[in-house]
């Protein structure tokens, strides 16, 4: 097994793309220096046989989700990602090589961020455990939340739901499937949302959350901090043409419920929804809009309602994405 200062040396770079950086990798801490922007930082940790399975991901695809899932937090704070640092716990199972692909993976999501890996650190431990530390920059006070959502603002989702469900189920349950490389990458692979997020940066008041847990969940989750109503109709939700090929149960579930998809809601005032629209087309982001905020009606609730085909409109459950440990109960 590598030993940390050998794992550190291998991964460690020698020049860096931002040029905020003061001192990188090789001291007790790096140092970065910005003077007029906000600082937005995010960390996720994924552990082996929770968030993860070898049967399902290959190291590659395990480094380059664990930075992925991290920058769509940034994304949804409507922050530039610039560095990251990563912390691993490396059971004596995992060989060196399956370790540098793990880096691989890393590297690759992070260069399309031009992102500097800065700092990070290994010990040796029974499961594998990856942390990730993410730091991004916002133009000062445009930084994002899920408390700015007003009565009768737009709610919007970009890209198709449920795909990366889609793909998970495919990779764990045998059978015949179309466009299966597709869904893998959906799952093993998501592209955070990036250059749209930081597309809004004019705008005065946007919200938005990503959805790693589902819409119903992220949704819920701005109703909540911003104290109001949200309704979401279920014809908008936004799907991919192959998704079709499953039951009308399954898409259901996966869209609302699935999660990992690493996309984006959000909700803007309608007088600025064509510059939303405008910012989506300009970065090749799918837009759809899915609902409307609306008052509370009970003082102290705040609750997501789905408008089904027929007009009816029930209240939508929160749930969302449950990791490998609850496999059995999703299924």
């Amino acid at each position: 097994m590598m030993d940390e200062f050998s794992f550190i040396n291998s991964i460690k770079q020698h020049t860096y793309k931002q040029p905020s950086v003061v001192k990188g990798i090789g001291d007790d801490a790096a140092v970065f220096r910005q003077p007029y922007r906000d600082i937005i930082t995010a960390v996720d940790t994924f552990v082996e046989d929770v968030h993860f399975a070898r049967t399902t991901m290959a190291p590659f695809h395990i480094g380059f989700r664990s930075v992925a899932a991290n920058v769509s937090d940034l994304a949804a704070m409507g922050a530039t990602p610039a560095f990251y640092l990563v912390s691993m716990i490396i059971p004596k199972t995992w060989p060196p090589d399956e370790l540098d692909e793990i880096y691989k993976g890393m590297k690759k999501m992070a260069s399309r961020h031009h992102m500097d890996l800065i700092g990070g650190d290994t010990v040796s431990g029974p499961v594998l455990s990856v942390s990730v530390t993410v730091i991004g920059y916002a133009n000062m006070n445009r930084a994002r939340y899920r408390s700015t959502s007003n009565e009768q603002d737009i709610v919007f989702a970009t890209g198709y739901l449920g795909d990366s469900r889609a793909g998970f189920h495919m990779l764990t349950t045998p059978g015949s499937y179309e466009n299966e490389l597709y869904f893998y990458d959906r799952h093993r692979k998501p592209l955070p949302r990036v250059d749209f997020a930081v597309g809004l940066s004019n705008l005065k008041r946007v919200t938005l959350n990503d959805i790693s847990d589902g819409i119903a969940n992220e949704a819920a989750e701005i109703a909540e901090a911003s104290k109001v109503d949200i309704v979401l109709y279920d014809e908008q939700i936004p799907i991919s043409a192959p998704l079709g090929q499953f039951s009308p149960k399954q898409q259901y579930e996966w869209k609302l419920f699935g999660g990992e998809d690493f996309e984006l809601v959000g909700t803007v005032p309608e007088y600025d929804w064509g510059h939303v629209k405008e910012i989506a087309q300009q970065t090749n982001t799918p837009l759809k809009r899915v609902g409307v905020v609306e008052r509370s009606k009970n003082p102290g609730q705040h609750n997501v309602f789905i408008v089904d085909r027929n007009n009816h409109k029930k209240p939508l459950e929160k749930k969302g994405y449950t990791h490998l440990a609850d496999k059995d109960k999703k299924e």
